[in-house]
């Protein structure tokens, strides 16, 4: 199945919608979504301003269908959202 880069940053000061989000996010990721790798961006302080997330999708409607319904995305929480294919050179998925 092909693979989707979905890069998110954070609106400024949203950290509390960040944390008031979590659970459902990693609810839904774990739930709908196949995950190969995700976590926060961090910034120079070592706090989350954004996600990383390489994930499987049919195709890539269906790559930004599912970070639109990301609970993340539907708080509002993102300024930005990226969504790109992805082709994995070197390395591996655990």
């Amino acid at each position: 199945m092909p693979l989707f880069i979905v890069r998110c940053v954070d609106k400024p000061d949203s950290l509390d919608l960040r944390l008031l989000t979590r659970e459902r996010h990693l609810a839904y990721l774990a739930k709908d979504v196949v995950v190969k790798i995700a976590g926060p961006m961090l910034d120079q302080l070592g706090q989350p301003m954004g996600s990383l997330l390489i994930i499987e999708a049919a195709d890539l409607a269906a790559a930004e269908h599912a970070a639109a319904n990301d609970p993340y995305a539907q708080a509002g929480l993102f300024a930005e959202v990226e969504v790109r294919p992805y082709r994995l050179a070197i390395g591996a998925f655990a």
